[in-house]
Formats: C-alpha cells, structure tokens, sequence
C-alpha cells in the first residue's frame, strides 16, 4: 500500500546530484511531490528533501540505491508523523473595491498569514502551513481574484531525540580513523 514518505538526503553540494537521484526516482515510476533544497547545520553539508508517495519496500529499495550515489553522505526515511514540517505559499489578489470593505484583511487574519506588499493593483499574501491548510486558503481567496499562487516545498526536521547532525558528525570521525 502507499504512503507519503520524507526523505532527508545529506550530501555534498555537487552538480548534477539532483538529477541523479530524480533519474533514481524516474526509472522506478515514483513521481516526486516536493523538493527543497538548502545547505544544513554542517558546514559544507547540503540537505535535500523529498516528499513522495509509495510503498515500504519501494522506498527501501529507492533510498539504498541514493545511497550508492559518490556524493551522498546519507539518507533518512520518515514518515510524517516523525517530523515537523511547514511549507510557505504566496497568494497573489487584485486589490480593487474588496480592500476598502476589509474582506480580504479578515480572511488573512483568520487563516493566520500576513500580507507582504500591497499595492493599488494588487495586494501579496503570505501563509505558512501544510499543504491542506494552504491549499484551502487558496481556495478561500478565489472568489476574490487570485492573480498568481506559489507554493514551496516541504521544509522539515525531524522529532527525533539524536539530531542528524550528532549522526553525520559521528560518521565523519569514522571515516577519519
């Protein structure tokens, strides 16, 4: 049965890592619903994150084959009760008649984002959340003239007590002996 599944890769930030682990993910029919890509907590090491949907032994299988890959150090699997997770979206509305009545400035408020620019033409909002939360925003703002939509991908951490970091630090004094 499938399942969403976040993968947390650390590796070195080389060119043409993402494309390598996306071909991993294509040869094995597995679409990829988020990727976020930033540096992390050790210096010179690069997190990658990966949302997906698919089977316990697909994403074993997928995740050891990742491994393999010269430039990574390691990857994680996690479920998602094992994380903390936000993504951010950008909402884009006309600003016509329905910000003199405080329509709009309401509905923000109550979903608890923020407005970033406002302009006679046009107002930018912000709002942080999963992806059902910010899906549903957007779809509170239709009615009012959504413009543009943007949304990140999954940023994550996990609930763990031994942070990735004590690990991957543990893996590089290995290495050194």
């Amino acid at each position: 049965m499938e399942k969403e599944f976040t993968l947390s890769l650390f590796s070195e930030n080389h060119i043409g890592l993402l494309n390598q682990v996306t071909n991993i993910f294509s040869r094995r029919q597995i679409n990829i619903e988020s990727v976020v890509a930033s540096e992390s907590a050790v210096n010179g090491v690069h997190l990658i994150t990966l949302v997906v949907h698919s089977t316990d032994d697909m994403i074993l299988k997928v995740s050891r084959q990742i491994e393999k890959l010269i430039d990574v150090l390691k990857v994680f699997v996690h479920e998602p009760e094992e994380l903390i997770h936000q993504e951010i979206a950008l909402y884009k509305v006309r600003t016509d008649e329905l910000m003199a009545s405080n329509l709009i400035e309401q509905l923000v408020r109550n979903n608890n984002a923020r407005f970033l620019e406002i302009t006679p033409e046009y107002a930018v909002i912000e709002k942080t959340g999963h992806k059902k939360e910010t899906s549903q925003f957007l779809a509170e703002l239709h009615p009012y003239g959504v413009l543009q939509f943007a949304r990140s991908g999954r940023v994550a951490i996990t609930k763990q007590l031994k942070e990735l970091v004590q690990y991957l630090e543990e893996m590089d004094l290995g290495k050194n002996k």
